[in-house]
């Protein structure tokens, strides 16, 4: 029997090496594996869920010299997330990329043929990223993540997406070598890269200071933290819907992951609250820089993109409140309300993304001043923008309001109130750009809409918002359960 932790890296590989060799039915062994490997990962979840932390070391070797992959609550609960939205993102692009009714080939047709090996390489990729156990394989995941990311950004072939995504690759092959100069650093001074035997053996002082800024700054770059944030609008807005979701609510959050689990796992505990706090005020800066772009945003899918700065800002704040946090219920509590944040972003953003390419197939354009009568012509995809756009403020019940609500009421009692008129600033400026574009959308003025959506689309895109707008806030209490088996407690 397959070792689930294998089978989840394993089944969107494989089904990106079928839909290679069989190009003509891509979709159908493209949705086929991504059914395969959302199970497969949410098996993960569910295992780690009901018996612990999960591991599994290849090969048959020990630790340092095994490749070991290894689930514990965060992982799991970020590994299925990307499940969730990788299959949606999946279902989506069947409808996104459909061929011509008169059979004739067309540009998207090739866009397809291309999209579907390179999509389900980055899901393996992310997937393996989430289960790494060792720094250096979580490099190798990194670079096959970004390589892969960069790829499918440019498929559109326009000057615009390749200038974009050719940033983007130099980006990140610059992020990926300054990781690699810390994980170099930490195996000269150590000799091991295993993530659990080198929480034992780290300490304070020179190298780890700045191995830690090498891998926290190069990861930082990745998760496009103000200000190392200009690669990001331009990637994301030019690349086809199905991968600005994929861009948005999963690669960044990659990187933020990394940064999270070297944060809890190496790092925190040696670190002073002075680099807590440099995070902190990047994060904050964030938030107001990408929600003011945002609201200022001409097109939808750019303003989607701000908003992705915007939101990755409220994530980077819980890390000096949580430095600054006794061990204890208050400190658990902030790192829960750091991943409910980050799981929440993932569903709104892949959903807002996902509605917006619904717009400009069906309109031929997304230009906010220009979606009059989208209520009355898309409401499918006017409906999911709403859902996105309650997760996006922190509206009740939502996922991002119980975490923004912590968040606020451990600054006050911590006494850093500091932080409380960003976050509330942010949400504020939040408001405006989600009413701007739902004002725009039940505008009396129609806009001509081209084509009729199609329903393999909407249906994703409408679970995601659904998810993120709701019930992941109802049903926020069994993340602290899963967040128990090996992260909070």
């Amino acid at each position: 029997m397959i070792d689930s932790l294998v089978l989840a890296i394993l089944a969107p590989l494989l089904g990106a090496v079928a839909v290679t060799l069989l190009p003509s039915q891509a979709p159908r062994l493209g949705l086929a594996a991504a059914v395969l490997a959302a199970a497969a990962g949410l098996s993960v979840t569910a295992g780690v869920w009901t018996n612990g932390v999960l591991r599994s070391e290849l090969g048959g070797w020990g630790v340092p010299l095994a490749i070991a992959l290894q689930a514990d609550g965060l992982s799991a609960a970020l590994l299925g997330m990307s499940s969730l939205v990788a299959l949606s993102v999946s279902l989506y692009a069947v409808g996104y990329f459909k061929p011509s009714a008169d059979g004739e080939p067309t540009a998207d047709d090739a866009t397809a043929r291309h999209f579907w090996p390179l999509w389900l390489l980055l899901w393996s990729a992310l997937n393996a990223l989430f289960l790494a156990g060792d720094l250096f394989n979580l490099y190798v995941t990194l670079e096959l993540l970004g390589l892969s990311a960069a790829a499918l950004g440019a498929l559109t072939g326009s000057r615009e997406a390749v200038e974009a995504n050719l940033r983007y690759l130099l980006v990140g092959l610059l992020g990926s070598l300054i990781y690699l100069l810390g994980v170099a650093l930490i195996y000269t001074a150590y000799g091991v890269l295993d993530i659990g035997l080198l929480a034992e053996i780290v300490t304070p002082g020179p190298v780890a200071a700045t191995a830690m800024a090498l891998m926290l700054g190069g990861l930082m770059l990745k998760a496009a933290l103000f200000p190392l944030h200009f690669w990001l609008p331009p990637a994301h807005a030019n690349a086809p819907a199905p991968v600005s979701a994929a861009l948005s609510a999963l690669v960044v959050k990659a990187a933020f992951y990394l940064v999270l689990r070297l944060w809890l796992d190496l790092f925190g505990p040696i670190t002073p609250l002075s680099a807590a706090n440099l995070l902190g005020v990047l994060g904050a800066a964030a938030i107001l820089w990408g929600s003011w772009r945002a609201l200022r945003a001409e097109r939808l899918k750019l303003l989607a993109a701000y908003s992705t700065v915007a939101q990755m800002g409220y994530l980077f704040i819980g890390f000096p409140l949580i430095a600054a946090a006794a061990p204890g219920p208050a400190r658990d509590n902030l790192i829960a309300a750091v991943v409910l944040l980050a799981l929440t972003h993932g569903f709104a953003k892949a959903g807002l993304f996902l509605a917006a390419g619904m717009v400009k197939k069906t309109a031929g354009h997304d230009r906010i001043d220009d979606l009059g009568g989208a209520a009355q012509a898309l409401p499918a995809a006017t409906f999911t923008i709403g859902l996105a756009g309650v997760a996006l403020i922190g509206l009740p019940p939502s996922g991002t309001f119980v975490a923004k609500w912590i968040m606020l009421e451990q600054s006050l009692i911590m006494g850093h109130w500091w932080w409380v008129p960003v976050i509330m600033l942010g949400t504020l400026l939040a408001i405006g750009y989600v009413f701007r574009v739902l004002s725009r959308a039940f505008n009396r003025e129609p806009t001509p809409y081209r084509f009729v959506s199609d329903a393999r689309a909407e249906v994703p895109a409408l679970l995601l918002g659904a998810l993120a707008a709701g019930v992941l806030g109802l049903a926020a209490q069994p993340l602290w359960t899963l967040l128990l088996h090996g992260v909070i407690g």
